[in-house]
């Protein structure tokens, strides 16, 4: 696919059109994950990954927070969660949802490339699938960083979506993915509402032709931050078996690192 040349503000009314129009069935997708095992694993995981004392009730901040189910997860075992999203449609599935399951995380609408934050107010940092849609990640890094105390840490949860795009390989990989969904559990391909949009938005996204988590380690590195950690495939965990068989062409991965 070639290139089509979006700038960022355009690019970033896209996204937020796409996921407006998408928070409803996020927000079920939330609901069953808070009823399933889903919320056990990811709170496992995140402990796996964090470091906290026990006496420390940690800042967090959840980037494209969605229907709210990290700030959530997090709030209800004490946490001081604040969750940012630039939907506001998403932002209110999120209250709702909180309201529901007996927290009350801060929600404010933002841009997570400038967040409206002090610098190190946070403890830690973490985002699940959302940094794929940055239109300049390094820049969107470099704010995450600033807002991270000294020794802050933080976690990204993401796959290479959308690299069948630019890669041939990894196309063959999504139409064998494609077919094994179909075949085992009759699932088809999503349909884009305004096909033609979501073709610029995804040719015009950077992060789509990156090789990552390979990628986001060395911009991270550049920005300061150390000890990073990265698992490459964490889906077995996090996914349920129709999931890990739709998406095998994209497992999920993680990152761990700490604001040096």
């Amino acid at each position: 696919m070639g290139k089509v040349m979006v700038g960022n503000a355009q690019l970033q009314g896209m996204v937020e059109e796409k996921w407006s129009g998408r928070a409803d069935g996020y927000s079920d997708i939330v609901n069953g994950e808070m009823n399933g095992f889903q919320k056990g694993a990811w709170l496992a995981e995140i402990d796996k990954l964090t470091r906290f004392g026990a006496d420390i009730v940690p800042r967090v901040l959840d980037i494209g927070t969605g229907p709210g189910f990290f700030a959530i997860i997090l709030s209800q075992r004490g946490w001081k969660v604040t969750g940012v999203d630039c939907v506001p449609e998403m932002l209110g599935r999120a209250r709702a949802n909180s309201a529901r399951y007996g927290v009350a995380p801060e929600f404010l609408p933002m841009d997570s490339h400038a967040l409206a934050f002090g610098d190190g107010g946070f403890d830690l940092l973490l985002s699940r699938n959302v940094t794929w849609t940055l239109y300049d990640p390094v820049a969107a890094y470099g704010e995450w960083r600033r807002v991270l105390r000294p020794g802050g840490q933080l976690l990204i949860f993401d796959a290479n979506w959308y690299r069948h795009l630019f890669d041939e390989r990894a196309m063959e990989l999504k139409r064998r993915a494609e077919r094994e969904a179909y075949e085992r559990f009759k699932l088809t391909p999503f349909e884009e509402s305004d096909p033609e949009m979501a073709k610029v938005m995804y040719s015009s996204l950077p992060m789509g032709r990156n090789l990552r988590p390979d990628w986001d380690v060395e911009r991270l590195k550049e920005l300061g931050f150390r000890d990073i950690e990265v698992d490459l495939d964490i889906s077995e965990r996090v996914w349920d078996e129709e999931s890990r068989v739709r998406y095998s062409d994209t497992p999920l991965f993680a990152i761990r690192a700490v604001k040096g």
